[in-house]
C-alpha cells in the first residue's frame, strides 16, 4: 500500500489516496451560492483520489463565516450541481462537508439569527463579520425538544447534496463546531440527556449521522473528527475522557459501516487515535497537519507504517491543483500564498500554475 494504490471508500472508488482536506476559502457570494471561480477552483484539484469540499452550511443559522456557501435553498443545489460536473468531468470524487458553526456564528453573518450551542456560553474572541470584528454572542441553548430540527437540517443539507451530484457528504465533528461543542465537557454543561456523560455528549453527533445514513445510504457518509484539537474553546484535556466520549461516538456509527472516519491529530501513532481506528474497523483518514503543513514524507510514511488508509492535506493542495502528480513524481511544488486564504477574488485561489502536460 502507498500512496498511489487504489481506495474504496463505501461506494467511490479512489484512484489514489490523497485526499483534499475541507478548506474555509470564502468564496461563495452573499447568498451562500458557489460562484464561478468556485467550478474551476474544484475542478482543477480533480487528479486527488478525493476532495471534500469546504465546510457547507446546513441551515442558515449555522453559517460561521462571511461567503460561506449553503446546501440548503434550490439555487444552492444548483450551483453545487455546476462544482461536481466540472469534478467529475475531469475525473475526480467530490464529498460535500456538512458544518454546523453552532456558537462560533454572529448574527451579523447569517442573517440575524443568533448563534446556537449545547451550552450558553459565550466563545472567547472576536468574529470577522461583514461590519469588521464584533465580539461572538451568547448562544441560545438548544432545548431537547430542538435538537431533533438540528438533526434533520444535516438531513436535509444531505439530502440536498446528493441532488447536487456530490458523490458523498462529511459531517463536520471537528473543530470547535456544534457538534465537537457537544462531545466536550467544557463547552457543553448540560445535565439533560445530551449532556453529562461521553454517551449522553456523545448523542447527538450519533443521531446526525445515523439520520444522514437513513437518508442517503451509508456508503454516501463519512464524518470528521478532531480529537483534544482543543481549538476555538472546545476543550478536552482529560484523556479518559476523551477516549470515553470518542469510543461512545465510533462505537455509535460503526456498525452502520460508513464510508469513512476522518480523524485529524497531531499524532498518528497516538494510542488514541489507533485505538479509534481500531474500533471503526473500516477505512480511516488521517490528517496531521493543521499545526504544521503535510510533507510529501509525511504522508508516505503514514501508510507504510499502516497508520491509516488515506491521508488528508490542505496547504499542498492549496498551492498545487496537480499535487498527485507533483508528488507521485517527486516534483517541485509552488509557494503557499498564505495572505490570499481568505480574500475574495482568484489571486491565490484558481491562478497557481499546474505542470506541462508529458509529451
Amino acid at each position: 500500500m502507498n500512496l498511489f494504490t487504489p481506495l474504496t471508500l463505501g461506494a467511490m472508488e479512489l484512484p489514489n489516496r490523497l485526499v483534499m482536506a475541507p478548506l474555509t476559502r470564502m468564496r461563495a457570494d452573499l447568498n451562500g451560492v458557489p460562484t464561478d471561480m468556485m467550478i474551476d477552483y474544484y475542478r482543477q484539484r480533480a487528479s486527488l483520489g478525493l476532495i471534500v469540499s469546504e465546510g457547507i452550511y446546513p441551515s442558515f443559522t449555522g453559517q460561521g463565516n462571511t461567503r460561506m456557501p449553503g446546501l440548503v435553498t434550490d439555487e444552492h443545489v444548483a450551483g453545487w450541481k455546476k462544482v461536481t460536473d466540472a469534478v467529475h468531468a475531469a475525473g475526480g470524487r467530490i464529498v460535500a462537508q456538512l458544518m454546523h458553526s453552532g456558537r462560533v456564528a454572529h448574527e451579523n453573518i447569517n442573517g440575524g439569527r443568533g448563534a446556537v450551542a449545547p451550552s450558553a456560553i459565550a466563545l472567547e474572541g472576536m468574529a470577522h463579520t461583514y461590519d469588521g470584528k464584533q465580539p461572538y454572542p451568547v448562544p441560545h441553548a438548544l432545548t431537547e425538544a430542538e435538537i431533533p430540527g438540528v438533526v434533520q437540517e444535516f438531513t436535509s443539507a444531505a439530502v440536498n447534496a446528493m441532488k447536487a451530484g456530490f458523490d458523498g457528504v462529511e459531517l463536520h465533528g471537528a473543530n470547535g463546531y456544534l457538534l465537537q461543542e457537544f462531545l466536550s465537557p467544557v463547552s457543553n454543561t448540560r445535565t439533560d440527556s445530551y449532556g453529562g456523560s461521553p454517551e449522553n455528549r456523545a448523542r447527538i453527533v450519533v443521531e446526525a449521522f445515523r439520520s444522514v445514513v437513513e437518508a442517503i445510504g451509508a456508503d454516501h457518509v463519512g464524518i470528521r473528527i478532531s480529537p483534544e484539537h482543543n481549538i476555538q474553546g472546545v476543550l478536552e484535556t482529560d484523556r479518559e475522557d476523551v477516549l470515553a466520549t470518542y469510543t461512545a461516538l465510533v462505537d455509535g456509527i460503526a456498525p452502520l459501516k460508513p464510508a469513512y472516519l476522518s480523524i485529524l491529530h497531531k499524532d498518528p501513532a497516538d494510542d488514541l487515535v489507533q485505538e479509534l481506528r481500531r474500533r471503526f474497523a473500516g477505512p480511516v483518514l488521517l490528517n496531521t497537519g493543521f499545526g504544521v503543513m503535510t510533507t510529501r514524507e509525511d504522508a508516505v510514511a503514514l501508510l507504510q507504517e499502516d497508520l491509516a488508509d488515506a491521508v488528508v492535506v490542505g496547504r499542498p493542495a492549496i498551492a498545487n491543483p496537480d499535487l498527485a502528480r507533483r508528488w507521485q513524481e517527486d516534483l517541485e511544488l509552488n509557494e503557499v500564498d498564505y495572505a490570499t486564504f481568505y480574500t475574495d477574488g482568484v489571486a491565490g485561489y484558481t491562478d497557481y500554475p499546474e505542470l506541462a502536460p508529458v509529451s
